[in-house]
């Protein structure tokens, strides 16, 4: 291909500058421009070493690398159906978009799934539904040693970073959450003066990084926690164990998105990659965690303290339990993260293939805690996909109090999807620390969608607990949800017993 582009661009400059040559209008001048630059292009892709393609192909090259650029664009809006997309649908997307805006979501003509298929879930209604309770429900948080209970709503932000998102998307969050009063989570890169500009509720997320409560050394500063721990807007903290999205791994901030704003709020160096280490310097086993609970504590005067983790090692969550019991000390709340869980920036390989899901986890942990006489000590947060009201419904039967969403909250800030979190080039402004990119996320409008999204969601999940004839969030088990494989055998010979006149034929 090198050498046919050489020939056959000399043959077309030497064409181009002949009809520009005999031309008495001057056609061709500006091909006569450009074929060189093309010429000159070639030359250098055909002795430079780093990319194949471009030295086999030296201009046709790069349609490859425009084309890939763009892919994830083209997949979105020309391939995938409304219940494709990955790692949500545009049914899905469409739905958070309709509720943040307090717009009719309804959907024309039926549902779109097959839901004739062992993989389909769905609620038992009742012929006597109850009342559609218009209160939107809260949960008290708040075991025996804690001095200062916080009455959280049902649905509430999931941890994310300043640093992940742009400063405009942490007020809007912020902003909205004080209006629906529900509690903004603040991830793992520490309570910053965004996450306070609202008067939004905040539960602060500790992680291995100590971000915002580090001494120069990088480990845990009691003095510097107790500080921002005893601020009013602080009204939970939650000690970071793993996420879904990456556990044992810890938290990751691209060296694009480390600017020195941020890096300043850190205590790091600007301009380069954050890696948190995967584990804990302030503990290194069970009692270590019981004790550190005990402590942070007793430092923010009796705040409720609870620890957030993905299920892996089944024992290991085990001997934390055991070690509660013994010290005879209980976190406030455990917050379960399932290994689909999102996040700005992640190796595929703890991604796709690191952790336990989210339902089996939340199952494993709610009978793990029951069977132990301890379900009662503490409250279950549930943090996977939870994107609607029956997500919602589906996380409480499976044994969660109450719910975390961080990527619904996302959509109702603008996010379309793009899959640009870790690049610093979200182009809606949600997840990129680009000024220019951040002006199109207005503050105003962005905290009236995020309210309205929750107080929409949250009011879908009371419709469906109705139509489930309960009253009550705390009477939802599973046994209100049925399964496709319930029933699935039955394609095989529909209502068996009503045939078998036919069969015996």
């Amino acid at each position: 291909m090198r050498k046919k582009f050489f020939i056959y661009g000399f043959l077309l400059f030497l064409v181009v500058a002949a009809i520009y040559h005999y031309s008495e209008s001057g056609r061709g001048f500006l091909l006569l421009i450009i074929i060189p630059i093309l010429l000159i292009i070639g030359v250098y892709n055909t002795i430079q070493t780093k990319h194949a393609i471009l030295r086999n192909f030296p201009v046709l090259g790069y349609f490859r690398y425009l084309f890939e650029m763009i892919a994830p664009e083209i997949q979105q809006y020309f391939i995938e159906r409304s219940t494709d997309g990955k790692p949500f649908s545009r049914n899905q997307r469409s739905l958070v978009y309709q509720r943040a805006k307090n717009i009719d979501s309804s959907s024309p003509f039926g549902t779109q799934l097959n839901l004739n298929h062992d993989s389909y879930e769905g609620i038992k209604h009742s012929i006597f539904p109850a009342k559609v309770n218009e209160e939107l429900p809260r949960v008290l948080v708040g075991g025996k040693d804690c001095k200062q209970p916080y009455l959280a709503s049902l649905l509430n932000i999931s941890a994310m970073s300043f640093g992940s998102l742009s400063e405009n998307a942490v007020r809007a969050l912020n902003i909205g959450a004080q209006k629906g009063k529900f509690y903004q989570n603040t991830g793992e890169g520490g309570l910053t003066e965004f996450h306070l500009a609202g008067g939004g509720d905040v539960t602060w997320q500790i992680g291995t990084g100590y971000f915002g409560c580090r001494d120069a050394n990088g480990n845990f500063d009691g003095e510097k926690f107790k500080e921002k721990a005893l601020l009013p807007n602080v009204k939970m903290i939650e000690i970071k164990l793993s996420q879904g999205a990456k556990p044992g791994h810890g938290g990751v901030l691209p060296a694009s998105k480390n600017t020195e704003q941020i890096a300043k709020i850190r205590g790091v160096q600007p301009h380069t990659t954050i890696l948190s280490p995967p584990s804990h310097s302030a503990f290194s086993d069970a009692k270590g965690l019981v004790h550190f609970v005990a402590r942070l504590r007793d430092l923010s005067e009796g705040k409720p303290i609870g620890f957030k983790l993905c299920i892996g090692s089944t024992k290991e969550f085990e001997d934390i339990c055991h070690e509660m019991i013994s010290e005879d000390c209980f976190p406030d709340f455990i917050t379960i993260d399932g290994a689909e869980g999102g996040t700005g920036a992640a190796p595929l390989e703890f991604a796709d293939g690191v952790g336990m899901p989210f339902e089996p986890a939340l199952i494993f942990v709610n009978k793990t805690l029951i069977s132990l006489n301890i379900r009662d000590k503490m409250r279950v947060i549930g943090s996977g996909k939870i994107i609607s009201g029956y997500s919602i419904l589906h996380a409480v039967a499976l044994g969660a109090d109450m719910c975390n969403s961080a990527r619904g909250f996302m959509f109702s800030l603008g996010c379309i999807q793009a899959l640009r979190c870790h690049n610093n080039e979200c182009p809606t402004g949600v997840a990129t620390q680009n000024k220019m990119l951040m002006k199109g996320l207005v503050v105003t409008d962005k905290s009236d969608r995020v309210y309205h999204f929750h107080k929409n969601t949250l009011h879908s999940a009371n419709e469906l607990l109705a139509a489930a004839g309960k009253t009550r969030f705390s009477d939802v088990d599973i046994n209100i949800f049925m399964r496709g494989d319930e029933f699935t055998n039955l394609s095989e010979l529909y209502f068996p017993d009503n045939l078998t006149s036919v069969t015996k034929r």
